[in-house]
């Protein structure tokens, strides 16, 4: 399958590709350069995920934590210089809450289904993510989900160089 319209990154890779953390993320970190590169499509996120990573990034493990100041340096330089910020309309709102009803979406997983929505309704064909289960309800919509691996093998992004 070759990608194709907007490619929509959510927090988790967003984490793994800007922070190493327990490891390497070497599909993570791959993506982010591809994204540096101009070799994907359309790059986008959410402002939540902006959000998201800020709130992650300055509450980890302390060998891993970054300052606020540096994740706000992160989130500028890295995240709102290269990816189209995208948020959920206002008028799709309720329909996102009656959705989750529906649905049966409850606790936190509300953020994830805002993400989602906020991706689908910004036009992306794609979503990465290092937590699929929690972004099935796109397929219905024709919207791919991948994994940091499935990306970098699709999109043939190949090795990291060392």
């Amino acid at each position: 399958m070759a990608l194709s319209g907007p490619v929509f990154f959510d927090t988790s890779v967003l984490l793994g590709g800007l922070i190493e953390q327990r490891g390497p993320r070497d599909p993570e970190q791959r993506a982010l350069t591809a994204v540096a590169a101009g070799k994907l499509p359309s790059p986008q996120t959410s402002w939540h995920c902006c959000l998201e990573f800020f709130s992650v990034a300055t509450r980890l493990p302390e060998e891993y934590r970054v300052s606020p100041a540096d994740a706000a340096l992160l989130v500028e330089e890295e995240i709102l210089a290269r990816f189209a910020v995208v948020d959920l309309p206002g008028a799709a709102r309720r329909d996102l809450l009656r959705a989750a009803a529906a649905d049966a979406i409850g606790g936190g997983r509300i953020y994830d289904a805002h993400i989602a929505e906020s991706a689908r309704a910004a036009g992306a064909r794609a979503v990465v993510t290092g937590n699929r289960r929690h972004f099935v309800t796109l397929l219905r919509h024709g919207i791919v989900v991948l994994t940091p691996d499935e990306l970098v093998r699709e999109a043939r992004l190949g090795a990291k160089e060392r």
